[in-house]
């Protein structure tokens, strides 16, 4: 059986051999590892974050905004039922299968959801069940139909458009960026750099994957490799897929997602976009790190025809450089758009009397 095990502790197969998990690695496990990114995961940390008590590293900015749109939602027996399936350290695998791929939607999410192996969901469901005698009978009833999976990824997709659909784009270039990132430390240092830095509960040792924290062992991944997967609302934390029948993966936090979540999506600064104009103002301050058109133009809603004009105007003036990777074009700013983005943030810094001491 499959718990997906969040932070702090690991309960695959309730295994009790000291404080590190290990997932034990060969040759052909380092060519199948892959990065991946779940929206399903994204939509179920927010769902409990909202539903409360614990906010999960969400915000309280974010609760704000988005408990009054979840709330219509709580009563209903399919969300009771979804909120049953989740200690404060695990919850059921089955609602958020592994991603299969780089370009996840939550179309596909459900889809696997559906398709869930039923002894497995079964087994999980009673687990859950026995823990939580609280559960009301209506969301008890919903758990025992036959077609459990279907009302559970029917409440889901409605969860998603109410509660994440509109922010999931610029949450998305963020885990797509970092994937961007640690394929360049794997190419240029190897796995143990790519993933010595996902996290600092996460190490490469010998041969393997220790998981710092964690009670659940030694985990051979038997050549099937490792699934990667940036993610927002997994911070501070990692999650982690260690048991049979699902892909083995590691959920961690993306690269700038604390700033993000704190500090909201990068903003057009005012000085900038009376010089070039807001959307190429948006875009240089959102090119700190690298991104590509088609992501640029998926987080903020533009075609992909506009983004690349903008580029290319930002391009020519030296505020932004471009190389290639694989398929892609990146863009990211020069040292010339890092002074124009920033300078702004600058003055302002210096206003309130927190600029360098120039004594």
């Amino acid at each position: 059986m499959g718990r997906l095990a969040a932070a702090g502790e690991c309960f695959a197969r309730r295994r009790k051999v000291g404080r590190v998990q290990r997932f034990v690695v060969d040759a052909e496990d380092l060519l199948r590892t892959r990065f991946a990114l779940s929206p399903v995961f994204e939509l179920h940390h927010l769902i409990h974050a909202v539903a409360g008590p614990q906010r999960q590293g969400v915000p309280e900015s974010w609760l704000r905004r988005l408990r009054p749109r979840f709330e219509p939602m709580r009563s209903r027996p399919a969300m009771q039922a979804i909120l049953a399936l989740r200690l404060p350290r695990s919850g059921a695998t089955f609602l958020t299968p592994p991603p299969q791929r780089h370009g996840q939607t939550i179309e596909d999410d459900l889809r696997e959801l559906r398709g869930g192996p039923r002894e497995a969901v079964q087994e999980e469901i009673a687990f859950y069940l026995q823990r939580r005698p609280e559960t009301s009978a209506a969301a008890r009833k919903v758990l025992a139909a036959g077609d459990v999976l279907d009302q559970l990824a029917e409440q889901l997709a409605e969860a998603w458009q109410t509660l994440l659909a509109d922010d999931w784009p610029r949450l998305r270039l963020l885990c797509e960026r970092d994937i961007v990132h640690r394929g360049g430390e794997l190419s240029r240092s190897g796995w143990e750099s790519a993933l010595t830095g996902l996290h600092p509960k996460v190490r490469w040792r010998d041969g393997g994957i220790d998981l710092i924290g964690r009670a659940g062992g030694e985990t051979p991944l038997h050549g099937e490799g490792l699934l990667l997967v940036p993610s927002v609302f997994v911070w501070p934390e990692i999650a982690v897929y260690a048991d049979a029948p699902w892909p083995k993966a590691i959920v961690y936090p993306a690269r700038g997602v604390a700033t993000l979540l704190e500090h909201g999506p990068p903003q057009a600064p005012d000085h900038l976009s009376a010089l070039i104009g807001r959307s190429r103002a948006l875009l240089l301050a959102t090119l700190g790190e690298p991104a590509s058109t088609s992501q640029l133009a998926r987080a903020y809603g533009m075609t992909v025809g506009a983004v690349g004009d903008h580029l290319k105007v930002l391009h020519r003036a030296g505020l932004v450089e471009r190389a290639r990777d694989g398929r892609s074009v990146l863009y990211r700013r020069t040292a010339l758009g890092d002074a124009l983005a920033t300078a702004e943030r600058a003055r302002a810094t210096d206003r309130d009397g927190a600029g360098p001491d120039r004594r």
